[in-house]
Order: C-alpha cells, then sequence, then structure tokens
C-alpha cells in the first residue's frame, strides 16, 4: 500500500486499537509524535517499531526536534542548544560556527535514526527579525546568507546520520509577531522585502541539501490572499517553478488557529493544501477531523508525491548502544553541550 497524503498523531505512549485501524487507512502516509508519546528510549523505539508495522512500505515517522524549546524527547536524549547560539558561534568564527552546525544536524538525527524515526522536522530556517516570539532563538541568524551557509551544513550532519532535512517555514515567518498556532498571521511587505527570508530555500534547494519544505500559516496579502500553505501561487510558482524545488513539500498542522476559520472544515482544508501542491498534511489534536480527513482522501492520488516522499525514509539504524558507545558520538555530544546554558546555581536555605 503507498503511503497516503495525511499525517496523523497518536494519544499515547502505545498504538491502541483504534490507532491501528486509523493507521491502516489508504490516506495515510505518516505519525508525528509529540512529547506525550515518549516515556523512555526503549518505549520510544517499541512504539516506532509497532507503527512500522502497521503496514508495507512502513508509513513515515516524524518528529519536531529542532534543538531549544523545540525537543520533543528529552530525558535519554541529548539536549541541543536553540539555533542562535550557533549563529553566534558563526559570528565569532565561522568555521567554527559551521562545524558545530552539522556536528548538530547529525547528533540529533543519529539519535532519532537509533530510534527509528525517519524525520525531524528541521532545520528551521526563518530569519531572526527579533520580533516573532514563537520563532525567536530558533532561527539560526538575521543574515539570510548566513542562514544559508548553517542550515546547509547542518542538513549535512543530518544526512551523514541518515536522515533528510525538511526546511521551514515557507517562504518567511520571521517577520510576523503573531503566532500561527493561536491566529493567522499576516506579514504586509511587498514581495522584493520578501526575497531576503526565500534566499535561504535558494541556496539550499540549489545545493540539493533539503529533501523537504514545510510551509508558513501566513499570509502574504500584497502577493497572494491565501496563506503560503494553501496557496498554489506560493507553493507551485514560487517554490516549485522559481526556486525549482522537486522534494516533498508539506502543510504546517492543519488544526492551527490560523487556519481553522474562514477555510472550511479540517477534510476541507486538507483538499485545499493538497490541491494546492503539498504532498503531505499535518493533521494534529483533533481525532475526530483526523477520521473525516481521512475518510474525505481515500481515493487521492498523486503519483509524483508518492515518489517524493518515498525518498524521506531514514535509512541506517544504529543499535542506541552502539551510538552512545562510539568516539563520534560522545565527541559530537561534548561539543554541542558545550553550547548550553550552565545550569541555574541553586542557593540553599
Amino acid at each position: 500500500m503507498a503511503l497516503g497524503p495525511v499525517m496523523l498523531d497518536i494519544e499515547g505512549l502505545e498504538l491502541t486499537p483504534a490507532d491501528r485501524a486509523l493507521l491502516a487507512e489508504p490516506a495515510v502516509g505518516g505519525v508525528i509524535l509529540f512529547s506525550r508519546n515518549y516515556a523512555s528510549p526503549t518505549q520510544l523505539a517499541d512504539l516506532v517499531g509497532a507503527i512500522r508495522a502497521v503496514r508495507s512500505p512502513p508509513l513515515l515517522v516524524a518528529v519536531d526536534h529542532e534543538g531549544g524549546r523545540v525537543q520533543r524527547f528529552r530525558d535519554g536524549f541529548s539536549r541541543i542548544p536553540p539555533m542562535r547560539r550557533l549563529g553566534q558561534q558563526y559570528d565569532a568564527d565561522r568555521e567554527r560556527g559551521l562545524a558545530l552546525a552539522r556536528t548538530a544536524g547529525w547528533l540529533i538525527a543519529s539519535e532519532l535514526r537509533a530510534s527509528g524515526i525517519d524525520l525531524a522536522f528541521a532545520p528551521c530556517v526563518d530569519l531572526d527579525y527579533g520580533v516573532s516570539e514563537v520563532i525567536g532563538d530558533r532561527a539560526f541568524h538575521r543574515e539570510p546568507d548566513a542562514v544559508a551557509e548553517l542550515a546547509a551544513a547542518f542538513c549535512r550532519g543530518m544526512k551523514d546520520a541518515g536522515m533528510a532535512a525538511v526546511a521551514k517555514h515557507f517562504p518567511g515567518h520571521g517577520a510576523v509577531v503573531a503566532d500561527s498556532h493561536e491566529k493567522l498571521p499576516v506579514d504586509r511587505r511587498d514581495f522584493g522585502d520578501l526575497l531576503d527570508d526565500m534566499r535561504p530555500y535558494e541556496k539550499l534547494i540549489g545545493r540539493r541539501a533539503v529533501a523537504g519544505v514545510m510551509l508558513a500559516h501566513v499570509v502574504y496579502p500584497e502577493t497572494d490572499p491565501l496563506p503560503a500553505s494553501l496557496s498554489p501561487w506560493w507553493i507551485g510558482t514560487q517554490l516549485r517553478a522559481q526556486l525549482g524545488f522537486d522534494g516533498a513539500v508539506f502543510s504546517d498542522d492543519l488544526c492551527m488557529r490560523a487556519v481553522t476559520a474562514g477555510f472550511g472544515s479540517l477534510p476541507q482544508r486538507a483538499r485545499r493544501a493538497l490541491e494546492a501542491g503539498c504532498d503531505m498534511v499535518l493533521a494534529c489534536n483533533d481525532r475526530a477531523g483526523a477520521r473525516e480527513t481521512v475518510a474525505a482522501l481515500a481515493d487521492w492520488s498523486n503519483p509524483p508525491s508518492l515518489v517524493r516522499l518515498a525518498r524521506l525514509h531514514g535509512t541506517g539504524a544504529p543499535l542506541r548502544e552502539t551510538l552512545l558507545a562510539s568516539d563520534e558520538w560522545q565527541a559530537a555530544a561534548e561539543q554541542v553541550g558545550s553550547l548550553l546554558d550552565p545550569p541555574a546555581l541553586e542557593l540553599g536555605a
């Protein structure tokens, strides 16, 4: 059974019979995991194995695992600093900053691959304009060329560990204050002012450094009245035709409040995103809506999407014990860990 166009979440630490039945539906293509799905590395590996056993070829298993505030698995995984720290290292010593970015990408991906995870939705290549709280220190840098260099190094590290990179949030989320989890952000800049935000994508695509791109739930009214995630102009005209991207395109979660009002039901939003050019849509934290969406898209077929999505399965899966005993992992964990804030000093009573 080919991969379907919908990526869903699950509720707990293991699959329920209802989960298994839903994941077996033809329109399902992947599962995204959250902190609620994680208790330990052993439990995670068992859960991923159960998800992969539901069908053949196996569903894609993904997670948001960028580092800093956005790291779903913590105990038993290396703490990763926010990407802004890599940008600061780059400013102090360009070569060291790039080396650390590659090491961070490898460390994230190697630990996830040891648990069977296919994809981390990373890196975030939004520019750090200093106005977006939801992006903030998730961004590498303010300058687009610095972001492109650091992101390319990070992607190389992920690839070294057997994981494809998914850059986000196209064309750029860094210049808006509103959080798309809560409401629809509007970026009123002219198209010419958005070219800096798009430059990291242009460079990453030119280097074939990314296999996936996630779209922003942001409206840019000077170019298109639709959010980028639902826009044929942003996906087809700009990302595909202008930038030449031939990899997989993901919507951001279609249950975020940015797109829940004014764009139809969840099944309608999913179909709109797919018709606009997305290869896979995320539908999280709404099980009733997910069931309706999967049923509504049971007959969805897009052969080019099948090819793009098939490229995203991870390669190589080292035994966790072997990985953690390796000199490469120990050196990487030490180097990346050196960028973390020291623990707060606890004073006695």
